[in-house]
């Protein structure tokens, strides 16, 4: 008798044609998107709809139409699923009065551990972020960054199987956003599953190469970016070629077909081709038949701006 073939895993997160609407505005627009785990940037321009992705996510607020299922469950409407995640909003929302350290023990209470529990974990948390220093201070007297460093601790605290991140990054010094991306980047390693919004493209591209690319309430584009590039292979890609003889090299890849422009500086080649991953395949082969040497390779256009900006378009 065969074997019974395994059951297919339940995605993280599943949107199926999730729309949501605020009276006449429409703040998501038919998305549907598993999200595996791991670590995920959201990324969008303000206003593109990630915060309100967040929250039907979340269990905050219910979608209009579609289904939202987190862990395999709806997500509004099952309490059950508080303790298993980690929300840091983009908004403040603190006792003020409360110290920060008394702040995170009364949310782990709320989760249900006991006394001693609550006051390891939240030592625990308070040191990761780096805010014991103040963490006995009361939250009125805290800057902005403290205050954001103590909104990430208290959605870590307890452990939560999925760490939901929005625009955490939005308004600190650098300091604070290098210490965030460094614990999301930590996070990671450790084989944890965040979601962490931003409409800064160089901040989720320094956390993480997989993204759900979100703009005007609709999902353009998901996966790792290197995927992703295979969407924009139609958009004109500039690269520059570094190389003491210019000229040779340039009159090798004019003869190439998938090179559109070429433009000759004393030192480099640039070269517009509307096939960079055809193109990048077969650059090596050309440069090693030409014995010309290459100091550097540079493309504008092999970021995460550039697919975020190709993907917007329409």
């Amino acid at each position: 008798m065969n074997a019974p073939a395994p059951a297919p895993a339940i995605p993280l997160v599943w949107f199926e044609h999730v729309t949501r609407w605020y009276g006449q505005v429409v703040a998501l627009r038919d998305v549907s998107i598993p999200i595996a785990g791991g670590v995920v940037g959201l990324l969008g321009p303000n206003g593109a709809g990630k915060t309100t992705f967040l929250r039907v996510l979340t269990g905050t607020m219910p979608p209009s139409q579609g289904r939202a299922l987190l862990f395999g469950l709806p997500a509004f409407g099952t309490p059950d699923l508080y303790r298993r995640i980690g929300y840091c909003p983009d908004h403040d929302n603190f006792f003020e009065f409360m110290t920060g350290r008394e702040f995170v023990e009364t949310l782990l209470g709320v989760h249900g551990f006991g006394s001693k529990d609550r006051r390891d974990l939240a030592a625990r948390a308070l040191d990761r972020v780096k805010a014991a220093d103040f963490a006995d201070r009361r939250v009125f007297t805290y800057s902005k960054g403290m205050r954001q460093r103590l909104k990430v601790a208290q959605a870590l605290a307890h452990d939560p199987e999925l760490l939901i991140l929005d625009e955490p990054l939005n308004g600190v010094d650098p300091l604070i956003r290098r210490d965030i991306i460094e614990l999301v980047r930590e996070l990671g390693r450790e084989g944890k599953s965040v979601i962490v919004s931003s409409h800064v493209l160089h901040e989720v591209e320094a956390m993480t190469p997989n993204i759900v690319l979100i703009h005007k309430g609709r999902v353009k584009a998901y996966g790792n970016v290197h995927e992703i590039r295979g969407l924009i292979d139609r958009h004109p890609h500039s690269i520059r070629l570094t190389t003491p003889r210019a000229r040779d090299l340039a009159g090798i890849l004019a003869r190439q077909p998938d090179v559109s422009e070429l433009v000759i500086a004393p030192d480099a080649v640039t070269i517009r081709t509307p096939a960079p991953d055809r193109f990048y395949g077969a650059l090596p082969a050309l440069i090693l038949e030409s014995g010309i040497e290459v100091h550097e390779l540079h493309s504008p256009d092999d970021n995460l701006d550039a697919v975020f900006r190709y993907l917007t378009e329409a």
